[in-house]
């Protein structure tokens, strides 16, 4: 078996990959407290109607419309009440905001336009009818869908659920990702470093970057440039994870093994090579449910590779089929000449409408992509971006 290394265009490698990540079938029930980030996997039916009486919007007096605008107060009714008087036309009760409207009250007047004598209240602008009420089933009805299969939890929905009276849900069962880091000459942070030797820095940047996302369970394997190594760790990780990610050794040198080792494995190619800058030595494959990336070792284009593919991936198969990535188009505040043919994606900051192409934009340098917040995408048929150019920038999900 052998690589079919025909580079393909960035925007048939974002579509292979779309192709080829639907949601994963797995869930679990776990308590709403503990599912900030996860994915719905069913769809959650309300028990009950929110807000499940009429609920005052405003701090006022709920009253019964007449032909005046005088009315006579009966009554106060504050949140937590339970008692519901009865208002005939031209009575008023005090209410305050989230208190149950009693269903004699046709509106709330709120207290900025009242003045009260005794128990005499006169109103001094006009009453429309169900002003200031919050309707019965206003957010959701009993029996109706709250949240739909594929909402990504956040604290508003976490905080909406429990509104409902929901302590467990149903969630997809977070993804097993695998990172596996190949290389003789890396060195853990730490230790002496060596002639020859660098810093490993892409566990920790790539760990980071699933950890930011919501990816918490995370198995990290260093392997060494050796053939049969390569090939026992990665049968290993494809056969007990979802999700492998291999940092280097995916390039045609001598000592680069994983293509061999991944093809020999039985891994199904579904693109190597991309026609882009930086990252053209990037691998997608498959293996029954297992999906694999093979990801360059120079740390930037690892980087820009997770952000443009694996992250795209990882949302689909967490049950958001209709992530895209965060783009927009800015000015351009900086000249740029591209050389060659290929699709460059340019480490940037960008703020407000305005975007700032960085020095340095060599595969190998994590200076300014730590610097940076986006990425300036240039087509394979742009060659020149000037000063006040629109272009499209790729929006970095950094917190």
């Amino acid at each position: 078996m052998r690589y079919s290394d025909i580079m393909i265009p960035v925007q048939q490698a974002i579509s292979i990959v779309k192709e080829h990540t639907k949601p994963l079938d797995t869930s679990e029930t776990k308590p709403l407290s503990d599912c900030l980030g996860s994915t719905l996997a069913k769809n959650v039916i309300s028990s009950i109607n929110m807000p499940p009486f009429r609920q005052s919007a405003m701090d006022g007096y709920a009253v019964n419309m007449h032909d005046s605008n005088i009315y006579a107060i009966i009554d106060e009714v504050k949140a937590g009440d339970g008692h519901q008087p009865t208002l005939l036309p031209g009575e008023t009760v005090r209410i305050f905001t989230g208190a149950p409207v009693p269903d004699t009250a046709n509106a709330i007047i709120i207290q900025e336009h009242v003045s009260v004598e005794k128990n005499i209240l006169k109103a001094h602008k006009p009453v429309t009818i169900n002003a200031n009420i919050r309707p019965l089933g206003e957010q959701t009805k009993e029996g109706n869908i709250a949240l739909k299969k594929g909402t990504k939890l956040s604290p508003a929905g976490i905080g909406f659920l429990t509104s409902l009276g929901i302590t467990e849900i149903d969630v997809k069962k977070p993804l097993s990702i695998a990172l596996v880091v190949t290389g003789n000459e890396l060195a853990k942070a730490g230790e002496p470093l060596q002639y020859g030797q660098i810093y490993e820095s892409n566990a920790a940047m790539l760990t980071s970057a699933l950890n930011d996302l919501g990816y918490m369970n995370v198995e990290i394997t260093s392997v060494e440039d050796d053939y049969q190594s390569t090939y026992n760790i990665l049968k290993n990780v494809i056969s007990n994870h979802d999700v492998v990610l291999v940092s280097g050794g995916i390039s045609v040198g001598d000592y680069d093994f994983v293509g061999k080792a991944l093809l020999e494995i039985g891994v199904e190619q579904l693109f190597y090579k991309v026609k882009q800058k930086p990252g053209k030595p990037l691998f997608f494959g498959k293996k029954e449910n297992t999906i694999i990336f093979a990801l360059p070792g120079n740390p930037a284009s690892a980087l820009s590779c997770f952000y443009v593919y694996v992250q795209t991936a990882l949302q689909r198969l967490s049950g958001n089929e209709h992530f895209e990535l965060l783009k927009t188009s800015a000015k351009s505040l900086s000249n740029f000449t591209k050389r060659g043919d290929r699709a460059q994606f340019l480490k940037a900051i960008y703020n407000n409408g305005r975007v700032e192409i960085l020095e340095g934009q060599n595969s190998s340098m994590l200076h300014t992509f730590a610097l940076g917040n986006a990425l300036v995408f240039v087509p394979e048929d742009l060659n020149l971006i000037t000063i006040n150019d629109t272009v499209e920038v790729v929006l970095l999900p950094i917190n």
